[in-house]
């Protein structure tokens, strides 16, 4: 004779499993940054698999995926600008915020000006360029950078 496993408990298992596995995604990553440590991989290796993508002065999370088909950098032989994207499922975005303003500094950028919020927004400049980070994060937990690079025009008195 074979038993029925009632509804509701087998409800109650795939419930608790779904539960145990967002829970377990959400612990898994951190963007955190210990003071002190350069920015540059010349120097040292760089922290936690951060990389330098098309802008050599711009250290990003090594946790955060690359969305090539969403970004654009433009260059010519003077200056070079564009928008690079990048996503992450279950990140901490105050970590992403944190670890942008930390290096960011590092790598010889001065911070302007920075909104917090449900998106937050970082503006950075050079003497010659600027760069607007924006961290976002949908309804699902997916989080969402973006970095736009541009070049500053010539002042003219």
């Amino acid at each position: 004779m074979s038993q029925k496993i009632p509804g509701r408990f087998t409800f109650a298992v795939l419930l608790s499993i779904l539960i145990l596995s967002l829970a377990w995604m959400g612990c898994s990553s951190t963007v955190t940054q210990k003071q002190g440590e350069p920015a540059k991989s010349e120097e040292r290796p760089l922290p936690y698999g951060a990389k330098y993508y098309s802008f050599e002065d711009i250290l990003i999370p090594g946790e955060l995926n690359y969305q090539q088909d969403e970004s654009l950098i433009y260059e010519t032989p003077r200056f070079k600008m564009g928008r690079m994207i990048f996503t992450k499922w279950r990140l901490d975005r105050d970590s992403v915020i944190d670890f942008f303003s930390y290096h960011m500094e590092k790598d010889n950028w001065k911070l302007v000006n920075s909104i917090r919020g449900e998106q937050s927004t970082l503006n950075f400049s050079k003497p010659d360029k600027s760069c607007e980070i924006k961290v976002s994060e949908n309804w699902l937990g997916k989080t969402r950078v973006e970095i736009r690079v541009g070049a500053l025009g010539e002042k003219k008195m």
